[in-house]
C-alpha cells in the first residue's frame, strides 16, 4: 500500500519551484499546496506542511497575481520574463501586498527571458513543476535537471522539442524518477505501469476527448471559426492548448511524449476517443490485461501526484460517484479527418529536429488561424508542408534545436504570407 504522503514527509516538506505560476497548471498547483496544508495540519501542530513553495516564475501578463502569490506563499524568489520596468512594477506590487497582509515577504525579483531558467535552479528546491506553455519551457527544464532537481513536467514541448537532450539531462541527475509526468494521460500511464514490468507492456492507449468537433467531416471542419475552436467540452485551457486539442495536435504531442517518457515505440501507442474524459489512459499488458486510471476530469489530481510522487496527496480531487449510473464510450480516432497523430508519428520516427519543427510550425499556424490568415484544417496541413521543407539534424545540440525552431517559424510565416 502506498504510504500516506503526510506521514512520509512530515518532518521534511517537499520544497517546490513552480514555473508558469499564473497559468492554469500553476494556479491549480498552488491550490493543491494550500488544500494539502489545510487538510494535513493538526490544530496542535501548525508548523508541519507537506509542501513549501520556495520560488515562482511567470510571464509579465499577470504581475498582480504573481505578486499576490509571492506574498501568500512567502517565497524566497520570483521571476518574470518581462523587462526591468516589469520587475520594478512587480517589486512595488509585492511591497503593497506585503504591507496589506502585515507580511515581511520581500523575495528576490529576477527578470528577463532567462528568469524562469534561473528560478528553476533555485537553491534548496527539491522539485520543479514546469507549467510553462510552449517550447520556451525547454531551457528551464534543462536548467532544473542540470541543477539536480526532479522535474514535474506539464510542459510537454520540452520533450517534443528537445527529447534526447532532456532524457540525457534526466539520466545525468542520477535520480530515480527525475522526470515526473503531470499531463493527465501520462500520469495515468505512470500509475498503471506500476502494476507490471517494462517487458510485460504490450502497448499504451492514450484517451482523447475528441474536442468540440468530434464526429465532423473534414469538409465541415473547413468552416470552423476560432471562437468555435475554443469551446472545449471538458477542459478549461489557454488558447494554444485548446486549439491544439481541437485539431488533435495536442494528442499528437502526447503520443511522442509518452514514447519518450516510457520508452515505448511509437507503433505501440494508440489513441482512442473517449468523450467522457473519465478514463485518462490505459496500459495493455502481454497477457491481455488492460489497466485504466479513472477519475473525474480534474487536473488537480495529476498535479498533486506530480508534486507528491510517488506518494498520493489525500483529498487532491473528488473520485468517481459509483452510486450513479454512467456510460463510458470509446471510439477509434478518424485519422483522415484528424491527421495530426499520424503526422507526429512520422516526424517522431525520424527524430532529431523534426519534432521541434512540428511543434514550432504548429504554433505559428495556430496564431495565423486566430488572426484569420489560415483555415482550421490548414493548421495541420501547414505543419506537414513545413516538415516536408525541413532538412533536419538527427543528433541535435540545444543550439540545433533552437535553430530548427527559428527556421520553422520563419518558414511557416513565409508560407502563410504566400497564401494571402
Amino acid at each position: 500500500m502506498t504510504p500516506d504522503f503526510d506521514r512520509a514527509t512530515r518532518q521534511a516538506p517537499r520544497r517546490l519551484v513552480i514555473l508558469g505560476s499564473t497559468g492554469s497548471i500553476g494556479t491549480q498547483a498552488l491550490d493543491v499546496v494550500s488544500q494539502a496544508a489545510g487538510l494535513r495540519r493538526p490544530v496542535s501542530d501548525a508548523t508541519h506542511e507537506p509542501f513549501e513553495v520556495v520560488a515562482l516564475a511567470a510571464g509579465a501578463g499577470h504581475l498582480e497575481l504573481l505578486a499576490q502569490q509571492a506574498v501568500a506563499y512567502g517565497v524566497r524568489a520570483v521571476g518574470t520574463s518581462g523587462t526591468a520596468d516589469d520587475a520594478a512594477r512587480l517589486r512595488e506590487l509585492i511591497a503593497d501586498r506585503a504591507r496589506a497582509a502585515s507580511s515581511s515577504a520581500a523575495p528576490e525579483v529576477l527578470h528577463g527571458p532567462d528568469a524562469a531558467a534561473r528560478i528553476a535552479q533555485w537553491e534548496g528546491a527539491d522539485l520543479v513543476l514546469n507549467g510553462i506553455t510552449g517550447s520556451i519551457g525547454l531551457a528551464p527544464t534543462l536548467a532544473a535537471l542540470g541543477a539536480g532537481r526532479r522535474v514535474a513536467l506539464a510542459n510537454k514541448e520540452s520533450l517534443i522539442a528537445g527529447g534526447p537532450l532532456v532524457l540525457r539531462a534526466a539520466a545525468d541527475t542520477g535520480l530515480e524518477d527525475a522526470l515526473i509526468p503531470v499531463d493527465s494521460e501520462h500520469s495515468a500511464i505512470a500509475q498503471a505501469l506500476r502494476s507490471g514490468t517494462a517487458s510485460e507492456v504490450r502497448r499504451l492507449v492514450l484517451t482523447a476527448s475528441g474536442g468540440p468537433f468530434r464526429g465532423m467531416t473534414r469538409e465541415q471542419l473547413t468552416r470552423v471559426t476560432p471562437e468555435q475552436a475554443l469551446q472545449h467540452p471538458t477542459w478549461d485551457m489557454g488558447v494554444m492548448v485548446t486549439t491544439n486539442s481541437a485539431t488533435m495536435v495536442n494528442k499528437a504531442l502526447e503520443v511522442l511524449e509518452a514514447s519518450l517518457l516510457f520508452d515505448v515505440p511509437l507503433d505501440r501507442i494508440d489513441v482512442t476517443v473517449h468523450p467522457q474524459s473519465v478514463v485518462h489512459s490505459m496500459v495493455e499488458f502481454v497477457d491481455g490485461s488492460t489497466l485504466a486510471q479513472a477519475s473525474p476530469p480534474d487536473m488537480r489530481l495529476p498535479i498533486a501526484l506530480g508534486l507528491g510522487w510517488p506518494h498520493r496527496v489525500t483529498g487532491a480531487a473528488a473520485g468517481c460517484d459509483w452510486t450513479r449510473a454512467a456510460q463510458w464510450t470509446f471510439e477509434p480516432l478518424d485519422s483522415q479527418v484528424f491527421p495530426a497523430v499520424e503526422l507526429m508519428k512520422h516526424a517522431g520516427s525520424r527524430g532529431g529536429t523534426w519534432p521541434a519543427v512540428f511543434n514550432a510550425a504548429n504554433e505559428q499556424a495556430v496564431h495565423a488561424f486566430h488572426r484569420g490568415a489560415l483555415g482550421f484544417t490548414q493548421i495541420v496541413d501547414m505543419v506537414e508542408r513545413v516538415l516536408e521543407d525541413h532538412d533536419g539534424v538527427t543528433r541535435p545540440t540545444l543550439e540545433d534545436v533552437l535553430g530548427a525552431e527559428e527556421w520553422a517559424r520563419a518558414r511557416a510565416d513565409e508560407r502563410i504570407a504566400g497564401m494571402a
